[in-house]
């Protein structure tokens, strides 16, 4: 039996993953569920540059906007939730497209990753903590690599939360990160994913993050922090995230205005190297140079996943088809595994206003009906 095809667009911050995601979804009836660790976050809209409502163009999302900022997301939640919008949008006959450049997330998914619920341990936890603020990061940040270097070689090592996870990890279960991850990845794939990731000239990257921090201070986002810290009368945690961990070292005057921003800037653009060396360990990626444009690198996953595109005026059907999706607006059709087909053009007048949902299973998003 044919397993039902997942399309992953990733790559690092800023490369143009969400155009080249809503153009294809509108070419081929697709649904995108966000692979982004901080999007998930409600309340925080500048800072994880999300889509805007224009942006979307009538796509509907999942795992945007879900959990509050003080609530510890772990990316064995988001497989869940993940796992759950994916089979929603297979029942509607649609396509998946998980969109983002979390590499955990996205691995999670296409590696078939399990995470067995752990109980936290807060007493370690309390005493982790106490090590990070008595010999600092570096020092905890060795004691992770002792135990499990090949998951720590994959972090920041300025990762607080990543980094405990490593050792909490090992303390509950008595394995490694790494060993229960590879026992995992010996079960059979629900979900045949088709997986593409973005580069860039690293120059232009660079440039593009750069003017993206820019405009995120322009369009507020110091003042997003400050409402974040007003609404939820502390530092949340998900506040310890790129962008934001920066703007509140600046309201404890660890940095002037300039600073900050240079900052945010620096490492952001370390994150990005981080993220585009972490896809390229993936062999199986199939590329994609930005410099062929939004258009033309859609036409490319179209191709490579072997959807052919059919225009026509009208549809009418001639023979069953296997599979098919079509866009009422270009009238176009893209057929996998058919002969011919037939589709009489509809047009969809059930359309509302734009609207923020939470849906069974945790799986929630901004979404258009």
């Amino acid at each position: 039996m044919e397993k039902p095809k997942v399309i992953v667009i990733c790559g690092p911050t800023a490369s143009g993953k969400t155009a080249l995601s809503i153009e294809l979804a509108k070419k081929i009836n697709g649904e995108i569920i966000s692979a982004d660790s901080m999007q998930i976050y409600k309340d925080m809209d500048i800072g994880t540059a999300k889509p805007t409502v224009e942006e979307m163009q009538n796509i509907k999302h999942y795992l945007i906007d879900c959990v509050s900022p003080s609530v510890r997301y772990s990316v064995a939640d988001f497989k869940k939730d993940a796992t759950f919008a994916i089979e929603e949008i297979l029942k509607k006959d649609k396509t998946p497209i998980i969109v983002g450049g979390t590499g955990l997330y996205v691995d999670s998914l296409i590696y078939g990753i399990e995470y067995n619920e752990m109980n936290v341990d807060l007493e370690y936890r309390k005493e982790l903590e106490k090590i990070a603020d008595e010999k600092g990061l570096d020092y905890l940040y060795s004691l992770a690599e002792k135990i499990d270097k090949h998951a720590a070689e994959k972090i920041s090592k300025n990762d607080k939360k990543r980094i405990c996870r490593i050792l909490e990890i090992y303390k509950s279960t008595g394995k490694t990160k790494t060993e229960l991850e590879i026992e995992s990845r010996k079960k059979e794939l629900k979900y045949d994913f088709k997986v593409f990731a973005i580069d860039m000239d690293r120059d232009i990257l660079y440039d593009r993050i750069n003017r993206r921090v820019d405009i995120m201070v322009k369009n507020g986002l110091i003042e997003e922090v400050k409402n974040l810290i007003k609404k939820y009368n502390e530092i949340p945690t998900a506040m310890q995230g790129l962008g934001y961990k920066e703007v509140v070292a600046y309201f404890n005057n660890e940095y002037s205005k300039e600073e900050m921003i240079e900052k945010i800037k620096m490492e952001s653009r370390r994150y990005a190297k981080r993220q585009l060396t972490w896809f390229r360990r993936n062999k199986s990626i199939k590329w994609l140079d930005a410099s062929n444009g939004t258009i033309k690198n859609t036409e490319i996953i179209l191709e490579e996943i072997r959807w052919r595109n059919y225009r026509k005026e009208k549809f009418k059907k001639q023979k069953d088809i296997e599979s098919s999706v079509y866009n009422y607006s270009s009238y176009s059709m893209y057929i996998f595994n058919c002969t011919t087909y037939k589709i009489n053009k509809k047009t969809d007048r059930n359309i509302c206003s734009w609207k923020r949902e939470n849906l069974s299973g945790g799986v929630c998003g901004r979404l258009y009906n």
